[in-house]
């Protein structure tokens, strides 16, 4: 019954995102009001429907329905209820349904908060918003049934990956990636919507930029996550291996966030209306190829949970989606010409165009050096790997470029910069940035780039820390205390402005946290016996035994450590090895003693309990925490710089309104 209900919901969505898809674009082409609110009404019943079928399914895990094809895959009655509940997302059929999940609710709220707004564009958004759910109702329906019948249930089934049940970060890992990942449809359905009306002017900003500004916050924090859950659970002691999946989640956030900043440049001088939407178009499109990389098994990664045969039919929606948006472009050619234009290289909007280069750079490195090797085992049968000299190669000197910008660029005025005026400004943040790279070189770093990151990023934390001052100072002078001026300076009025340059110091502080970290890390590997103690730099590490401990889902054997520093006992840490029946190797899980200055991290290589030894990985890394907290950092910055969502008032000629409200296309 149970897989019934979930089936029908399914096809019930499929239904109505076909219906209200035509009736978007009828909507698009009359511009009635009565027929955007069809299109309304239809984007509100998928949601429904969606929304439906994933809380059966979820009901279905919960009571281990095994009569529920996908409960019978990865369920089991022996997880922890986190586990049943994050089931949803372990395997394929799960994690496409939860897609629609995400893109119900994005589609629901995007009709709910632009109920009033932007009804000249509206209906074909709905369009194409909806012509994405057509596509993904249409996988969970077929070739990704999650809610097939099973003839002969068992009492009981295997449970989801182990690798998802080794840590708690897969409960909000995975959501927030989807919710970075699906949300890229609503700027993608604004931008077309767009391009379709021909109509790119102020009214076009603000829905763009506060639909893509938001599944932007997310898709950060997510990158983050997974990076975190890389280094809590892999036992390699890093955080980023260049994983092709890794690399499809870094890759839209590299667009999305040239497309912000081109929006800004769009905002204020009237050019780079052809950049930013390219750039948001490629951010939608960039999910997709994501979508394909996680899930049609043509990558072998260790972030990889769903392996199936459903990757040409992503690439069809891919290319499909690819040609719809290059036609569009081809089309509105004429109305993506520049109203203004860019006084000279040496103004902020030129360092914004450079700025949006050096990230399309980055992008095409990254694609690259991720999709080289299946074109060439593709073309030619042979096997290959593009590692991490290739990306640290190519990405480290762009990535040390845009740092640069990041101070560079703010510091400069609007239009061309007077004579001397640019030298002015950009000279005294040189000083927190000698100041800065000084240090690191007098605590131990040597490494060229960390160096000339530091140099950079002392010299973007002074622009940033004088930008946010500026308006709070001129406040001042005018006699206000400092609380009034902060309250009115950043949060009344300056939410927007106050938010980009949070987001600018967490950008700071993560890039210099990954220079640090990664070229100043140290590691050693140690055997040691019962009671023994080792020296590891300021840290004395004394094994303190191993035993078993059996769960209902899996074997664990514990081994613990007491960590002294300087002679001071500063923790106990219990690195472990998980046994789970569906895998033939043990999966680790290291320990961590954290600091802000640094971590002190320990993963079992082998241990043996009955003669209590232990062989063990230890590894010692400056500033890891900074790179979780600037990263958060950032999230929230992007989340205050949302919160106005009001773009200033803006003089525009009237336009001939017909029946309904609906301005006529110009």
């Amino acid at each position: 019954m149970t897989g019934s209900v979930g089936q029908f919901l399914v096809l019930l969505s499929l239904l109505v995102a076909t219906t209200g898809a035509m009736i978007g674009f009828y909507a698009g082409r009359v511009r009635t009001k009565e027929a955007v609110e069809w299109a309304r009404k239809f984007a509100y019943l998928y949601a429904a429907c969606m929304i439906g079928a994933t809380l059966v399914m979820e009901y279905a895990l919960l009571t281990h329905d095994f009569r529920v094809g996908y409960v019978e895959q990865v369920g089991s009655r022996a997880v922890p209820m986190w586990v049943t509940i994050v089931s949803l997302w372990s395997s394929l059929e799960g994690s496409i349904l939860f897609w629609g999940f995400i893109l119900a609710i994005y589609i629901a709220g995007a009709v709910r908060f632009t109920k009033n707004e932007h009804a000249d564009f509206m209906g074909d958004s709905i369009g194409v918003w909806l012509s994405c759910a057509i596509f993904f109702s249409y996988l969970i329906a077929a070739p990704a049934n999650p809610f097939g019948l099973v003839a002969n249930p068992p009492f009981d089934g295997p449970g989801p990956n182990p690798l998802l049940q080794n840590h708690l970060l897969m409960i909000i890992h995975p959501p927030f990636l989807y919710l970075g990942y699906v949300g890229m449809t609503i700027p993608f359905g604004f931008a077309s919507a767009a391009l379709m009306r021909g109509r790119l002017g102020a009214g076009f900003l603000r829905p763009i930029r506060a639909s893509l500004l938001l599944p932007w916050c997310f898709l950060t924090i997510a990158i983050m996550l997974g990076g975190w859950w890389a280094y809590e659970v892999l036992g390699w002691g890093g955080y980023w291996a260049w994983d092709p999946v890794e690399n499809a989640s870094l890759l839209p956030w590299l667009t999305a966030t040239a497309a912000l900043h081109s929006a800004i440049v769009m905002e204020r001088r009237g050019v780079l209306k052809g950049w930013t939407v390219t750039l948001v178009q490629a951010s939608f499109l960039l999910t997709v190829l994501g979508t394909f990389m996680t899930r049609s098994g043509v990558f072998n990664s260790v972030h990889s949970f769903t392996q199936s045969a459903i990757g040409p039919t992503i690439l069809v929606f891919l290319a499909a989606a690819l040609l719809f948006a290059i036609v569009l472009l081809s089309m509105r050619i004429d109305s993506l010409e520049a109203e203004g234009r860019i006084d000279g290289a040496v103004s902020r909007e030129g360092m914004f165009l450079v700025n949006n280069l050096l990230f399309v750079l980055l992008t095409f490195t990254i694609l690259i050096g991720t999709a080289f090797p299946l074109i060439v085992e593709a073309f030619k049968g042979k096997q290959m790997s593009v590692g991490r000299p290739y990306f640290d190669a190519m990405v480290v000197p762009i990535g040390t470029a845009l740092l640069f910008l990041l101070g560079v660029g703010p510091a400069l005025p609007w239009g061309r910069a007077k004579q001397g005026q640019a030298l002015r400004l950009l000279l005294p943040p040189a000083a927190l940035g000698v100041l800065v790279a000084g240090a690191g070189f007098a605590l131990g770093s040597s490494n060229f780039w960390t160096l000339l990151t530091l140099f950079f990023g002392g010299y973007a934390a002074h622009v940033t820390m004088a930008e946010m001052w500026s308006p709070v100072a001129a406040r001042m002078k005018r006699g206000e205390n400092v609380g009034t001026a902060v309250m009115q300076a950043q949060v009344r009025r300056g939410r927007r402005r106050f938010g980009s340059y949070v987001v600018h110091a967490g950008a700071v502080i993560t890039i210099v946290a990954i220079a640090v970290s990664s070229t100043m890390r140290t590691s050693r590997e140690l055997q040691l016996e019962k009671g023994q103690t080792a020296t590891v730099g300021k840290y004395g590490v004394t094994f303190l035994g191993a035993e078993d401990r059996q769960e209902p889902h899996r074997l664990s054997t514990i081994a613990r450590f007491r960590i002294t520093k300087n002679g001071k006992e500063i923790a106990t840490l219990a690195p472990r090895m998980n046994q789970y029946q569906t895998m033939r190797e043990p999966i680790g899980s290291p320990d961590v003693y954290s600091t802000l200055a640094g971590d002190f991290y320990i993963s079992l290589m082998n241990v043996d309990v009955p003669t209590q030894r232990v062989g063990i990985s230890v590894y010692q890394t400056p500033m890891i925490a900074w790179i979780w907290i600037s990263v958060i950092l950032m999230g929230l910055g992007g989340l205050i710089a949302l919160i106005p969502a009001r773009a200033p008032r803006v003089a525009i000629a009237s336009e001939p309104v017909l029946p309904g409200g609906v301005p006529a296309e110009s």
